[in-house]
């Protein structure tokens, strides 16, 4: 039994630290209000805060998704288009499940990394799976 233990020991010290608290996870909901013919998120940045992801990517990928261009002012992102929140909230949740959640024990406790060939990887921090992502 004496080995067994050891070797237990040696395997629970090669698995990542718990860096979550236990809470569960909210996604953000994107408050937004129309101006003219465009929409503004005007907590975009708290979003990009709270799912740890750069303003520029969660941009990109909102403005793909909708078909439109997007400019991002200050804390603020303007969409060239009128949208509804509930149309932006079911995009982001979207986003969410793509490029934060981890895939193998659902916490947001991810990084995104750039490995060779440009091939980009969801790293989980909570229990070390990879993942690719487009």
């Amino acid at each position: 039994m004496d080995d067994y233990e050891k070797l237990l020991e040696r395997a629970r010290s090669s698995l990542p630290e718990k860096t979550a608290s236990g809470e569960r996870f909210e996604p953000p909901a994107a408050e937004t209000f129309m101006q003219g013919s465009k929409t503004v998120i005007k907590n975009f940045e708290a979003i990009c805060v709270k799912i740890r992801r750069e303003p520029a990517m969660l941009s990109k990928y909102l403005s793909k998704e909708l078909a439109i261009p997007g400019t991002i002012e200050g804390s603020r992102l303007i969409l060239h288009g009128k949208f509804y929140d509930r149309v932006i909230n079911e995009k982001l949740a979207t986003f969410i499940s793509k490029y934060v959640i981890c895939k193998e024990c659902n916490r947001p406790d991810t990084k995104i990394s750039e490995g060779v060939h440009g091939i980009r990887t969801l790293v989980c921090d909570a229990c070390g799976a990879r993942s690719p992502v487009k």
